[in-house]
């Protein structure tokens, strides 16, 4: 409960002088597990009704490469659990912009008029990348590393057939998983508009970041192929830098517009 502590001390510390008792903050926490629930619900639903529309267009780069031959099953239900996984995943890149709304707004009950306004433009931008992200991923490095697998397996002399479940499992966490590194951008400025992180901070803290950058790049990447880790790697590590001199940006701009606030007494 160590955490809960704290998180909520944090939410007091954005509501000025307010202190709610610790049972007050569970309510909110409660009411925004709510909401988060019903969002994923209603997008899981959505999808439901594509799901054989959603199973295509993830077969499409296996059938790019081997052909239209079905996928093994080996499992009575594997089927059905199949299609439950595709709903989930994409009930949750449906509900995406509210899951992140309604969380942010439990961590920030205060946020002014003006903050909620860039609020709603900031998690609008974070859903196009993390959607331009799973498209990299699928268009670009799926099939590329799909490619490395099944040249292995054909040089060590086995005949790749792929299961059902196997497959779409790879499929949905490499595609989502590149859709998060994408949102690096969105949780560095974030952090910054919220005065959490600063440009110097940032900057000497650079070295670690790129190595833990490199490290997640390294579990994330399907295949021990360089040229694979190299095509997830640069771009993610680029687009760290470009935050850390954006964040520079911000903070001359808040440094300025705060210095110009104060006016000397006569």
């Amino acid at each position: 409960m160590n955490w809960l502590r704290k998180l909520f001390q944090f939410r007091e510390q954005t509501q000025g002088d307010v202190v709610k008792p610790f049972l007050d903050h569970l309510e909110d926490l409660r009411w925004t597990v709510v909401k988060m629930g019903v969002s994923l619900v209603i997008g899981m639903v959505l999808s439901a009704f594509f799901v054989k529309d959603i199973s295509a267009i993830v077969r499409q780069p296996m059938e790019a490469l081997v052909g239209k031959d079905p996928l093994i099953t080996l499992g009575v239900t594997d089927a059905f659990m199949i299609s439950l996984q595709l709903v989930f995943y994409s009930g949750l890149v449906l509900s995406f912009p509210g899951l992140i709304y309604f969380l942010a707004e439990f961590v920030l009950p205060a946020l002014t008029t003006k903050e909620r306004r860039i609020l709603v433009p900031a998690i609008l931008v974070g859903f196009v990348l993390f959607g331009a992200g799973a498209v990299v991923s699928f268009k670009l490095i799926l099939p590329m590393t799909l490619k490395w697998f099944r040249d292995y397996a054909v040089s060590m002399g086995m005949d790749p057939r792929w299961q059902a479940r196997d497959y779409f499992g790879f499929v949905t966490h490499l595609t989502i998983a590149c859709g998060l590194l994408c949102e690096l951008p969105v949780g560095v400025l974030g952090l910054a508009a919220l005065r959490l992180v600063s440009y110097p901070f940032l900057a000497k803290t650079r070295p670690y970041a790129v190595t833990a950058i490199l490290i997640l790049v390294a579990v994330i990447s399907p295949t021990p192929d360089p040229l694979t880790f190299i095509a997830l790697a640069a771009p993610v590590v680029a687009i760290y830098e470009i935050c850390i001199w954006l964040v520079w940006f911000m903070d001359r701009r808040r440094a300025r517009e705060e210095a110009s606030e104060v006016r000397p007494l006569d």
